[in-house]
């Protein structure tokens, strides 16, 4: 069965959907999907659904975490900070090498 991996930045426009593109069917053994914690109409904002929906949720910033520890019901355990700084746009390959180093050691070792 195929695990489910949420990403979660502030807008869902630049970091979180470039990781659901790069990681979506990885290794064949997870699905991604990706959301952001502050409304604008170009992104996806989180739910208690999304949140439910997830086995792991990778968040790009530590005010991330707090705000689904916060604001949704979600097992903690399941959240963990990537540390990746608002600074890049959407597919910029720095941001693609900083999300592959990080990110694949965590999806691998489940």
């Amino acid at each position: 069965m195929r695990k489910r991996v949420l990403f979660i930045c502030t807008a869902n426009l630049q970091r979180s959907p470039t990781a659901e593109n790069l990681f979506q069917n990885w290794r064949g053994r997870w699905e991604a999907k990706s959301a952001g914690i502050m409304p604008v109409p170009e992104g996806t904002l989180l739910t208690q659904e999304l949140i439910d929906w997830a086995d792991l949720i990778l968040v790009m910033e530590p005010v991330h975490a707090y705000h689904v520890n916060a604001d949704f019901k979600c097992d903690p355990n399941k959240v963990k900070v990537l540390n990746i700084a608002d600074r890049y746009f959407r597919d910029d390959p720095e941001l693609i090498r900083e999300l592959r180093a990080k990110v694949t050691r965590i999806l691998d070792s489940l």
